[in-house]
C-alpha cells in the first residue's frame, strides 16, 4: 500500500517539477522578448516659426522622459529600451542651421537600456513631448515639440510682412526727421491701426480691373490643408495635397496683396502641421475678414472630377459626400498629431457652441462668389455651396468656406494641380470670388484690431 502512494508522490512531483520547469522557460522566452530593443523606424523633423517637431516612429510604443536644463538652453528626451541605430544616429543631420530653436542634437548611450537625446538649442523653449497611436500608413509616434518660450505673435508676424511691402512699394519713406526722432513705444495693435489708416488714404495701386472702394484695409485668412505629418490626400504620380494647398495659398496671397486695401495672411507658410482649432485661433488672432481654407479633393473612384466649396452647418450636413468630406478633413488632427493633454482655454473660448446664423450666411455668399469664378476655370463637382461640420470653418465671427480646387485622385486633375500656370489660374479665380463678395457686401469699420 505504502509503496503505490510512494510511486504516486514520485510521479506528481516530477510532473511538478516539470510544469514548473515549463513555467520558468515560458518565463525566460517572453522576458527575452519584452527585454529586446525597439527599433526607431523612422526620424523626421518639421521647423517652422511657430514650432519645431520632431517625431520618431517605431512599431512599438515607445517609453520616454524628457526634461529642460539651463545655462546653456537643452532639452533632453530620455528613450527606454530604444536600439541605438543609424536612424537615431543621423538625426542630426535632419537640422537644418536655419531651425529656430534647435542648433544640433546629440545622440548617444545614457545607461544599459536607455538612449539619450539631448537638443543644444538657440533660445528659451517650452517643449511638450506625447504619444500618438497608430493611425493610416503611421505606426506608434513619440512627438516633440520645441515650442518658444514667448509664442509668435501673428498679429506682428503680419505687421512685419505689411512694412516690408510698403518699403518695396515705396508708401512709407522715413523722412531725415523721422529717422532722428526717437521712437516712441507703442503696440503691434496700435501700428497696424496707423499701417491700415494710411493704406486708407494712399492705397496700393490695383494691378487688376474693376479695383474695390473698400473703406478699409481688409485681411483674408488663407489656410494651406493638412501640412507636415499630414500629408492629405495622395495622387498617383504621388503628389500631395498639403504641397498643392500651399503652393496655391502662396498664390493667392500675393495676388491679394497686389490689391488696394487688401492683405493675405498665410495661417500656414510652410510645411509643418497645425491643429484645426489653432487655424482658427491665428485668424482671429490677426482680425481676419474671411477664413478660406484651401484643400485638394480624392475619392476611392479615380473619375472623380470637378471643384467643389463647403460651408459650416449648424444642422447637419447638405449631403452624404458633405459628411464623408468632413469626416476625413477633421480627422487630419488624429493623422497630423496633436496633444490630447493639453488644454488651450483660448481655444475652448474660440469654439464654443456659438449662434452663428449671421455668419454662415455671410459663408455661403462668399462661398456662391468664390464657387462662380471656379465654375469659369474648372468643372464643378457640386453646382451648389455645400454644408458640413468642417471643424477648420468654426470661427463664430470670420465668415469661412473650405475650398475643394480639384481632385488629387483624378490624373487629369492632378497634373493640372503640379501646373504652375494651372494654380495661377486657380488662384486668380479665388481672389476674384473675393472681391466679387465684398463688391455686395463690404466690409464694417472694426472697433478692435486683434482678440486677446
Amino acid at each position: 500500500m505504502f509503496g503505490v502512494f510512494g510511486k504516486r508522490n514520485d510521479r506528481v512531483t516530477a510532473l511538478g517539477r516539470m510544469v514548473a520547469a515549463l513555467a520558468f522557460f515560458s518565463i525566460s522566452i517572453s522576458t527575452s522578448f519584452a527585454a529586446e530593443p525597439i527599433k526607431i523606424t523612422a526620424a523626421r523633423v518639421w521647423p517652422a516659426a511657430d514650432y519645431t517637431r520632431i517625431t520618431l516612429e517605431s512599431k512599438q510604443p515607445i517609453g520616454f522622459k524628457h526634461f529642460t536644463i539651463e545655462n546653456p538652453e537643452r532639452v533632453v528626451l530620455d528613450l527606454e529600451n530604444i536600439e541605438l541605430s543609424n536612424t537615431l544616429s543621423q538625426l542630426s543631420a535632419k537640422i537644418g542651421a536655419d531651425d529656430p530653436y534647435i542648433k544640433v542634437v546629440r545622440v548617444g548611450r545614457f545607461k544599459p537600456g536607455v538612449v539619450r537625446l539631448v537638443f543644444d538649442l538657440k533660445t528659451e523653449v517650452k517643449p511638450a513631448a506625447f504619444i500618438v497611436k497608430p493611425i493610416g500608413d503611421y505606426g506608434h509616434r513619440l512627438v516633440l515639440d520645441i515650442y518658444p518660450a514667448k509664442p509668435v505673435d501673428p498679429l506682428l508676424a503680419l505687421l512685419e510682412t505689411s512694412n516690408a511691402m510698403d518699403a518695396a512699394a515705396g508708401m512709407s519713406a522715413p523722412t531725415k526727421a523721422d529717422k532722428a526722432a526717437p521712437a516712441p513705444s507703442i503696440k503691434p495693435e496700435e501700428k497696424l491701426a496707423k499701417v491700415e489708416e494710411e493704406k486708407a488714404v494712399n492705397p496700393r495701386k490695383a494691378k487688376g480691373k474693376d479695383p474695390l472702394d473698400l473703406v478699409r484695409i481688409v485681411t483674408i485668412a488663407l489656410d494651406a490643408g493638412h501640412g507636415g505629418e499630414d500629408p492629405g490626400a495622395k495622387g498617383a504620380r504621388g503628389t500631395f495635397e498639403k504641397d498643392v494647398t500651399l503652393s496655391i495659398a502662396k498664390r493667392v496671397k500675393a495676388k491679394l496683396d497686389e490689391e488696394p486695401n487688401m492683405r493675405g495672411f498665410l495661417v500656414r507658410d510652410g510645411d509643418y502641421f497645425i491643429p484645426l482649432g489653432h487655424r482658427v485661433v491665428k485668424a482671429r488672432k490677426v482680425s481676419a475678414d474671411l477664413f478660406v481654407s484651401i484643400h485638394a479633393d480624392a475619392f476611392i473612384n479615380p473619375e472623380a472630377r470637378g471643384s467643389s466649396v463647403f460651408a459650416l452647418s449648424e444642422n447637419g450636413a447638405t449631403s452624404a459626400a458633405a459628411r464623408w468630406l468632413a469626416k476625413r478633413e477633421n480627422e487630419a488632427d488624429l493623422i497630423g498629431g496633436v496633444n490630447l493633454d493639453v488644454k488651450d482655454k483660448y481655444l475652448k473660448q474660440t469654439l464654443l457652441d456659438l449662434s452663428q446664423t449671421a455668419t454662415i450666411n455671410d459663408s455661403m455668399r462668399l462661398g456662391k462668389a468664390v464657387l462662380g469664378e471656379l465654375g469659369g476655370l474648372n468643372k464643378l463637382h457640386k453646382a451648389a455651396v455645400e454644408q458640413a461640420g468642417f471643424a477648420v470653418l468654426k470661427a463664430p465671427d470670420i465668415p469661412s468656406i473650405l475650398v475643394e480646387t480639384a481632385f488629387i485622385t483624378n490624373p487629369e486633375e492632378e497634373a493640372r494641380l503640379t501646373d504652375d500656370d494651372y494654380q495661377d489660374k486657380m488662384a486668380a479665380a479665388i481672389v476674384s470670388g473675393i472681391k466679387r463678395y465684398f463688391a455686395k457686401s463690404p466690409p464694417l469699420a472694426k472697433p478692435k484690431l486683434a482678440k486677446n
